[in-house]
């Protein structure tokens, strides 16, 4: 997030916080489609997503008006979407190991590989084979553009924490596509 997206979502907020309702819609019209592909991103059910972006809303807006830092709000909702997300993953979990004691099999697509598979497509499956906090930390920074300290406040650890997902996922994803002969 640069510091003129920030300014901007300072101002709406501030002006929802003095009474301005139109600054309400207007941060959702900027952010609505943002926090889906945050939530679609770990949750990868389209559907959900939105659910969970709009449940997310609702708490939003319930605690706008005591957000303190008016110009945190990207990673503040952000925040709020990721905790929703891991919590519909964790229901969904639990419901699988219900599932699986009663010996139901999940179906599972598997993903097709084409012969025009390249660097990028290797790239997105390794990514995949990572646990998911590095994804989460390779996502954040790479496709979000959030900077290490916005990553640290979105999941609340520390900058080291964050440093260090981020490194030891670009080594993983170095010796998975070295494996596969994907590097110079």
């Amino acid at each position: 997030m640069n510091k003129k997206q920030r300014s901007v979502d300072k101002k709406l907020v501030l002006d929802y916080q003095s009474g301005n309702t139109d600054a309400l819609q207007l941060l959702v019209k900027r952010w609505h489609k943002t926090l889906c592909k945050k939530a679609y991103w770990l949750v990868k059910d389209p559907d959900v997503a939105k659910d969970i972006a709009q449940d997310s809303w609702q708490i939003i807006i319930s605690k706008l008006n005591q957000l303190q830092k008016p110009e945190s709000f990207g990673s503040w909702a952000s925040r709020i979407v990721y905790t929703k997300s891991l919590d519909w993953m964790k229901t969904k979990s639990n419901r699988l190991k219900k599932l699986e004691n009663y010996n139901y099999k999940q179906d599972r697509t598997e993903v097709k590989e084409t012969k025009n598979d390249n660097l990028k497509t290797a790239l997105l499956n390794a990514v995949k084979k990572l646990p998911k906090k590095q994804q989460t930390v390779i996502s954040l920074f790479y496709a979000q553009e959030y900077t290490l300290v916005e990553i640290s406040d979105i999941l609340k650890i520390s900058v080291g924490t964050a440093k260090s997902r981020l490194f030891h996922a670009r080594e993983k994803i170095k010796q998975i596509l070295k494996h596969n002969n994907y590097e110079n």
